[in-house]
């Protein structure tokens, strides 16, 4: 699985503004600083408003924020609004799939698990947490499988 650039653009910009939150941010600015298409990045930023992410202001001294604290936007639920499709696999896709093994093959409902599994994991971290910013609430560490 590989996640959209996107999302991981999406991902990126609610870490930029997340880190400025005492003050109107940029498209511009943070294209600039991931090194970022800004035509793109338009987009990406369009859809985070039109989902209630972020907050937008028009004309000058404009800027946009976000809308929630960081702590209440999770990681999974921000990937599952983000991407188009969470389709693993073609069978997934009930419009598109010609698989022909469809209505016997179980490998689908793995694939299935793991995807929410993936989601799951996300959600136990906020956009917080992927941050340097010392929270009040202590949270547990990640388990890791080694």
């Amino acid at each position: 699985m590989q996640l959209t650039l996107f999302t991981d653009y999406g991902l990126r910009s609610l870490m930029y503004l997340a880190q400025n939150p005492d003050r109107l941010c940029s498209v511009k600015e943070i294209s600039e600083y991931y090194a970022i298409s800004r035509h793109h990045l338009v987009k990406i930023i369009h859809r985070l408003a039109q989902l209630g992410y972020i907050e937008s202001t028009q004309g000058k001294g404009g800027g946009i924020k976000l809308a929630a604290p960081i702590d209440n936007l999770h990681l999974g639920d921000l990937v599952k609004k983000l991407e188009p499709n969470m389709t693993l696999v073609e069978c997934f896709d009930k419009k598109t799939n010609t698989c022909k093994i469809t209505n016997t093959c179980t490998l689908k409902h793995y694939l299935h698990e793991a995807n929410e599994a993936f989601l799951k994991t996300l959600n136990q971290y906020t956009l917080s947490d992927t941050l340097n910013i010392k929270s009040n609430q202590p949270k547990k560490a990640p388990n890791i499988i080694t």
